[in-house]
This record gives C-alpha cells, sequence and structure tokens, in this order.
C-alpha cells in the first residue's frame, strides 16, 4: 500500500516526466527571459502568477505545479526542467556549502514557512508529557536533514534544552530511497557531519513511522508530513504539545521566528544573462503575494473554503505584523542566522557560512 509521500513522488514524477520531455524536445534548456518555466507548490501566495494577474514586464511565464521532492531533484540533482523553481531550504544549503553546487542561486522569497510544533508526536503510553521528557526517548524520523525537522531540533534546544544528542534517532528505510541510505541528505545526496557516536541509525527496511510508534519501537516522531497512523485517526498516538495553535503563538512571541521551508531558486546562467531579472522576479513574487493578503482580507465573497477567512487574517495581523510572510534578507535575518547555525551545529552541513553567499547579490537589499 502506498503512502501519501510515495503517491506524491510517483504522480509528480509521471507529469514532470512528460513536462521535461517537452521541453527537452522544445530546446528549453537554452531558454532567454522571454519565456520562463517556473515551478513549486500552487499557494495562494502564487495564484497571481499562475493566472497571468502579475508577471514579469514583457515575459511570457508558465508555472508548473508539482511538490518538493521532484522541485528538490530537478534544481539540486541536475534535471534543470525550470529556470525557476521552489527549493528545500536545507537540501540547498547542504549541497551548496558541501557539494560545492552553483547550478542555481537563491531569491530571498520564502515560500514555504511554517511552525512546527505540530510536528511532534508521541505515543498516548510513552509517558511523554512535556519536551524535556524526550530526553534519553526513541525518536522516529522519515528524514534526519529535511528543513522541517531540523527547525524542531534548533526549537526544542534553544526553548528547553533538549539537544540533538539526548534522543535516540531511527531514520525510517523509504526516507532515504534514491538517496543512498542513512547519512543521506534529501535532494543533493550530501553527507550528515556527526561524530561516530552520535545516536542515529536506520530503521528496518520497509517500516514507516507509523508502525514504529505502535510496535513500541520508538516512543515519539519528528515528521513532517502527517503520520498514517494519525492521519486514521489511531488513539494511540497524539501531538506533544496538545494544544500547538498556541504553543506555536507562544513561540513566535517569545522569539520572532517564523520558520522557514523553502525558498525559491535561479538558474545561475540565466541570472548571469539577464542581470535585471532576479530583482524583477522577486517583484512578481511579492506582489502575488499580496494579492492572495487582499483576498483573505476581503468580506464581499469568501475566496477560501474557510468560514472565518478574514478573522483568521486579522488576528494573525495583530500577532505577527500586516506583512507577516515576510520576503527579502532584512526582514529574515533572525531566522537565516537560526538556520545556519542549526544547520551546522546538527551535522547537517561541514561549516558555518555567511547566509548572505546563496542569494543571488541583486536581491539583497530588497524587501516586500
Amino acid at each position: 500500500m502506498l503512502n501519501r509521500r510515495d503517491t506524491m513522488k510517483i504522480t509528480g514524477a509521471v507529469a514532470l516526466a512528460a513536462y521535461t520531455a517537452s521541453r527537452t524536445a522544445l530546446g528549453a534548456q537554452s531558454a532567454s527571459a522571454s519565456a520562463l518555466k517556473l515551478a513549486g507548490y500552487p499557494y495562494d501566495r502564487v495564484q497571481s502568477i499562475r493566472d497571468g494577474s502579475v508577471s514579469v514586464p514583457g515575459i511570457d511565464a508558465e508555472f508548473h505545479a508539482t511538490n518538493i521532492y521532484e522541485l528538490n531533484d530537478q534544481v539540486l540533482g541536475g534535471g534543470g526542467a525550470f529556470d525557476i523553481a521552489e527549493v528545500g531550504l536545507l537540501p540547498y544549503m547542504t549541497k551548496y556549502i558541501d557539494g560545492g553546487f552553483r547550478g542555481y542561486v537563491l531569491l530571498p522569497i520564502f515560500i514555504s514557512r511554517s511552525f512546527r510544533h505540530r510536528n511532534i508526536y508521541v505515543h498516548v503510553d510513552s509517558g511523554i508529557e512535556k519536551p524535556e521528557d524526550l530526553k534519553g526517548r526513541k525518536v522516529g524520523t522519515p528524514g534526519y536533514g529535511a528543513s522541517s525537522n531540523t527547525w524542531i531540533r534548533g526549537m526544542l534546544e534553544d526553548e528547553y534544552g533538549v539537544a540533538p544528542n539526548d534522543m535516540y534517532w531511527i531514520e525510517t528505510s523509504h526516507s532515504s530511497d534514491k538517496k543512498g541510505g542513512l547519512n543521506a541528505s534529501s535532494g543533493g545526496g550530501s553527507r550528515y557531519h556527526l561524530p561516530g557516536d552520535f545516536p542515529l541509525e536506520n530503521g528496518p527496511p520497509g517500516v514507516d513511522e507509523s508502525e514504529l510508534i505502535l510496535s513500541g519501537a520508538c516512543d515519539a516522531l519528528v515528521t513532517a508530513i502527517t503520520p498514517r497512523v494519525v492521519a486514521e485517526g489511531n488513539p494511540n498516538v497524539r501531538t506533544l504539545f496538545r494544544d500547538t495553535r498556541a504553543a506555536e503563538q507562544s513561540y513566535y512571541r517569545d522569539t520572532g521566528l517564523f520558520p522557514i521551508m523553502h525558498a525559491v531558486a535561479i538558474r545561475a546562467t540565466l541570472a548571469a544573462d539577464n542581470p535585471s531579472l532576479p530583482a524583477a522576479v522577486f517583484r512578481m513574487y511579492s506582489q502575488s503575494k499580496q494579492a492572495a493578503y487582499e483576498n483573505l482580507a476581503s468580506t464581499t465573497v469568501l475566496r477560501t473554503s474557510l468560514p472565518w477567512a478574514a478573522e483568521e487574517y486579522e488576528d494573525t495581523r495583530v500577532l505577527m505584523g500586516d506583512d507577516y510572510w515576510r520576503y527579502g534578507i532584512k526582514d529574515n535575518q533572525k531566522e537565516l542566522k537560526s538556520v545556519v547555525r542549526y544547520a551546522h551545529d546538527q551535522g547537517l552541513v561541514s561549516r558555518r557560512i555567511d547566509y548572505r553567499d546563496m542569494f543571488h547579490p541583486s536581491t539583497l537589499a530588497l524587501t516586500g
């Protein structure tokens, strides 16, 4: 039986194979700035790009909706079907630092962000009632080096004093599909840089996180993708934080951090040949985000399938500010400094870098 992750991979791969074939037939690898191929998830904040309401003047843009597995493979794995694409921040960083990757350069468009307290699960009989109780426990995860899990470990250490090596990590087998097994980082094959005695091992072949926690092989799960056992409503597994919304809002009040999962990358040769393009693309994404804000605020008609979307939007603005989904380097320095520190301290990369090095120079001063 296919799990949700595998279904996403297969569906995206089939669509992308056909799409890439058509691109190759048209000589798309030498695309100019007169026509751009964009890709990412079909968020509300890119809808105006998808429908053509906003654009880079004089440039036709075609948006291809797919998932992060295919996006990472295309950007970091050499496929290169897209001129501009969403990419996982940690997979990009690991390949940039330890793989010398320079095929794409980042734009400070932080297209995917999420608080992650909701992604820590525990067995109800584990005796784990608070984060500190995770010390000495076995934790299953579908990918130690994922952006989401990196933020979770950073939060646990900074806020609760629970260091990564205070837990015993079991990386489930399907997390390393096509990536080379233990210590392989999604989307680029970079190895973890962990001490030999770090408590991390491969889980049993073919056994997912849900089976691990139900069998007692682990006490908790850390995963951005809702585990099957939770999706099915099994009463034996619950979130660590019983009120995840309250915990995440408290975290934001205390730290000011809105964790970054994915950024947007542009093909380096395209940016070099069209020096004004990176800033123009940044403005296009910013304008599309603003249109999404306006839709959320509208009370004339409900543009989302939530009865109180406008009220939720207003509550979020009160807590996080008018432009809470911030783009640009200046307004995201805390997040970028944190994630660079986490990546190095957690053994995902061999050295720390200046986070600005990963971004196109023309976009460093942009806000929006």
